[in-house]
């Protein structure tokens, strides 16, 4: 990956800083710190009772734990609105008020009643991890650690091996890779509990400082799922997609991928223990990817057939022509072919895009947003994709009608049409590693049918490739998304775009439930004009970022 040259570093002026962002010298304050110093005690078993919808203006800053994130809910007047259930984690560098609602892995990590951890990552940093638990029994926590660099002489797998001697609580498992180009890119941990309960968190985030500090994430947290009874009822032999039921039996299948195969079996004593746990208060569809040639008779589906399956269950709002749009955010695009057949022949209609009328829209930061982010340059080494070669130049050309700003006020972009008002989420200066695929039933309005939060970028690699008219489709690496919907919360359910915070900012019209789904790009997208490209890594940028700093690749 590129590096940045250290010509000047963080100690710019504040109020450069303020203006890059687009704020104000002296903005508002007064709200709560999210986190608190010390320790916090976990807060009791008991099921929360529905409170009233706060007023916007100084709402206090919380952090939820993952079983308030999906039970809690809100009555106004006679609306019952749900927190989004995908979060945003919180960015080091800016404020307060654009931090409402945000997570740290602090957060997620730092309750003492966390007995054992398993950790699925593509990068790892292993005393950045072990800092997160409390400090009184970060020593105690078993610790186990998924990663993708199983071959000998891999550098990176001794890297690991020497950090994890530092621990004696960690235990590291090598994902073995069969296919070519194929990484361990799963963002998943498993938390197992001294209160007999588990909890599952699925996001978008390397486990390294720098992803945790100043770039765009998001987070989904399962609730606290308890021990099932002695004598569960049977579950049905085919759940209904949405259903914890099916969750369950997609992520117990995905966890046995590991040990398939393979003679050092490492998997089957979570395994054992999950299944014996209750998933039922999980809403949403679980979309991952296995490595391997897969076929259509299978009890879990991996890569586009999962996604597609899962989505016929969805309903989607009928619009006229072009009314509505599937927005597929990533922070990396791989070398898809000179021309768009994979896209119009397999992902898009795995997305439902083979009805008439859905406009296609790929999110993703050029090299000026990269420059003007928070970490300038230095945050472009998470983003990738390439424009060099003859047929990545072809592949330019088919996909930027479809490119949209990732901060969406350039100045050098399309016009969003005079009177257009842009909808703020705080994060245009927060440079992308989130990924998410967003079906808005009214163009980019606040009205969405279905989301998903996923590791998986914008590649055959990650959603896979049919093999001729078998049905066999061929994936090369781990993947692990969540889709969600709003049909999962209630029957008459609609789900809203959440702006600054998890919650729509709800003004108690109508009777029907509102599930909010906090996004992270401004709204309304705006186009690439015709002569902007989508930010390089493999390329050297000479014009300095606005901490003074260039890019070199190395």
């Amino acid at each position: 990956m590129g590096d940045a040259n250290q010509s000047t570093t963080m100690d710019r002026s504040a109020p450069k800083l303020k203006r890059i962002l687009g704020l104000a010298e002296e903005p508002s304050g007064g709200s709560t710190p999210l986190t608190l110093a010390g320790r916090i005690s976990p807060p009791p078993m008991k099921k929360r009772r529905p409170s009233k919808l706060p007023a916007t203006e100084g709402t206090p800053e919380v952090s939820l734990t993952g079983a308030e994130v999906q039970e809690a809910n809100i009555v106004a007047s006679s609306r019952q609105i749900f927190r989004s259930p995908f979060q945003l984690t919180r960015i080091k560098d800016l404020p307060n008020e654009l931090n409402r609602d945000t997570v740290t892995l602090k957060d997620l990590l730092g309750d003492p009643l966390i007995s054992e951890c398993w950790e699925f990552n593509y990068l790892h940093d292993i005393d950045f991890l072990m800092a997160a638990f409390d400090e009184d029994v970060r020593h105690l926590v078993k610790v186990h650690l998924v990663h993708g660099f199983w071959k000998k002489d891999d550098p990176n797998k001794a890297k690991l091996e020497k950090q994890a001697s530092q621990h004696k609580n960690v235990t590291l498992h090598p994902a073995h890779l069969p296919e070519m180009f194929g990484t361990h890119h799963t963002k998943m941990m498993i938390l197992l509990r001294h209160d007999d309960t588990v909890q599952i968190i699925i996001h978008t985030a390397n486990l390294i400082i720098r992803d945790w500090t100043n770039m765009t994430q998001a987070v989904w947290q399962s609730p606290l799922l308890p021990l099932l009874p002695k004598l569960p009822p049977p579950d049905p032999p085919s759940p209904q997609i949405g259903t914890g039921a099916k969750f369950k039996l997609d992520f117990l299948n995905y966890l046995r991928a590991y040990d398939s195969n393979r003679k050092y079996k490492s998997f089957g004593s979570i395994i054992e223990t999950l299944t014996k746990h209750d998933f039922s208060s999980i809403r949403g569809a679980l979309i991952g990817s296995v490595p391997g040639r897969h076929g259509p008779d299978i009890p879990t589906q991996w890569g586009w057939p999962a996604l597609k399956g899962s989505l016929k269950s969805v309903p989607v709002t009928s619009q006229p022509d072009g009314e509505s749009s599937i927005a597929i955010q990533i922070s990396s695009i791989a070398t898809l072919g000179p021309t768009d057949k994979w896209l119009r022949d397999t992902l898009f209609p795995a997305l439902g895009g083979n009805k008439k009328g859905v406009d296609f829209k790929i999110v993703f930061p050029t090299t000026d947003e990269i420059r003007k982010s928070l970490d300038g340059y230095a945050s472009g080494g998470s983003i990738h994709t390439k424009t060099q070669s003859a047929q990545q130049k072809k592949q330019l050309e088919y996909l930027r009608p479809m490119f949209c700003h990732w901060g969406n006020d350039s100045a050098e972009g399309k016009e969003l049409g005079e009177g257009v008002a842009v909808k703020e989420v705080g994060r245009k200066r927060a440079a992308p590693h989130i990924k998410t695929y967003v079906r808005f039933g009214e163009r980019e309005g606040e009205r969405i049918d279905w989301a998903l939060v996923t590791s998986a970028n914008l590649s055959k690699q990650a959603w896979g490739e049919a093999r001729g008219n078998s049905g066999e489709v061929r994936i090369a690496s781990y993947e692990l998304g969540v889709l969600v919907w709003p049909g999962l919360y209630a029957e008459d359910a609609v789900m809203k775009a959440s702006f600054l915070q998890d919650t729509v900012a709800d003004k108690g019209e109508g009777s029907g439930s509102v599930v909010s789904l906090r996004i992270p790009y401004n709204l309304p997208l705006q186009h690439y004009a015709k002569h902007e490209v989508p930010w390089v890594a493999t390329a050297d940028h000479n014009e300095p970022d606005w901490k003074g700093q260039i890019w070199q690749h190395r």
